[in-house]
């Protein structure tokens, strides 16, 4: 079923953005190395675990989904957020807007989903390290990885098809980016509540499910580890530190978006508004190949064998 385009606005104006004169030219090409390292790094992971035999296991699995996400978001930020720094105006069409809101916010939950996965991955190989290989099979691996980029699509799809069934009583934006919440601030009362409902039920109970489990799974971890020879702790460690680092970082991300979507736009700072829009795309895409690539031993040996190889 259409929506009958004139309950809707045509565009939306990102409002932060402005005019820096030749400077744009400056942060476009700023703009434009960040994606191309983003590119390169998560690249360069994703070909390690691929290529490279010994790291088809589990853990590396996820952690070459973590990259693909990463790639994922920033095929949804960056073509538009440079196109804007160097354009003069900076509309964006509702459905450029509805597909870029799903684009976010699919990496954000899918996240979620990956870190969960890969929590559970990790309780199971120290707390039930005689089990592993028969728990973690490749097609347990397989389904995992499935239902970890499955519910995230159907369940933001599901909340952004309702937008197009939403009408606006505004259209302008204090953001650098779509997200959910900013149209649900800009609709009407009357459909507000109905789709701020929806989307905060289905929010708290996937985020705090998931961050619940991850949090048990650590805890049976310590528990595990406080009994265990140093040796095993110091393996422990190793494997479990990215993943931590990678959590703390994905849940500074996401407090920063909700911090900034409590902001009162007449109030709000436009460098802290910069700042908290682009940490949740920016940060994490850049960190988590970094951590992996440079704390775990076995990824930065492939890496560093396979660039000797090359040259």
């Amino acid at each position: 079923m259409r929506r009958n385009s004139s309950l809707y606005p045509i565009y939306f104006q990102f409002t932060v953005f402005s005019d820096y004169g030749p400077l744009k030219y400056l942060f476009f090409t700023l703009s434009l190395l960040t994606y191309l390292t983003i590119i390169f790094v998560n690249v360069v992971i994703i070909l390690a675990v691929c290529l490279e035999k010994s790291l088809h296991q589990p853990m590396y699995i996820f952690i070459c989904c973590l990259s693909f996400n990463s790639l994922y978001s920033s095929v949804g930020f960056f073509p538009r957020f440079l196109m804007d720094i160097v354009s003069d105006t900076h509309f964006i069409s509702f459905q450029a807007c509805v597909i870029q809101t799903y684009f976010i916010t699919t990496y954000l939950v899918q996240e979620l989903t990956l870190l969960t996965v890969m929590a559970y991955d990790r309780y199971v190989a120290i707390c039930q390290p005689l089990h592993y290989h028969s728990k973690m099979t490749l097609r347990r691996v397989k389904l995992l990885v499935f239902m970890s980029v499955l519910f995230p699509a159907v369940l933001i799809g599901a909340f952004t098809q309702k937008l197009y069934f939403v009408t606006f009583c505004g259209n302008t934006m204090n953001r650098m980016i779509c997200t959910g919440g900013d149209l649900i601030l800009l609709s009407c009362e009357k459909d507000s509540s109905m789709v701020n409902t929806a989307g905060q039920t289905m929010t708290l109970t996937t985020t705090l499910s998931a961050i619940s489990f991850i949090f048990f799974t650590y805890l049976r971890i310590l528990l595990v580890c406080r009994r265990s020879s140093s040796e095993v702790r110091g393996k422990a460690i190793q494997t479990c530190l990215p993943h931590i680092v990678t959590f703390v970082n994905y849940c500074v991300s996401v407090l920063c978006d909700f911090y900034l979507s409590r902001y009162n736009p007449g109030e709000a700072n436009t460098v802290v508004i910069v700042v908290l829009s682009l940490e949740i795309v920016l940060i994490p895409p850049i960190n988590n190949p970094f951590v992996y690539g440079l704390t775990l031993p076995r990824i930065r040996g492939v890496i560093f064998r396979r660039l000797k190889i090359h040259k």
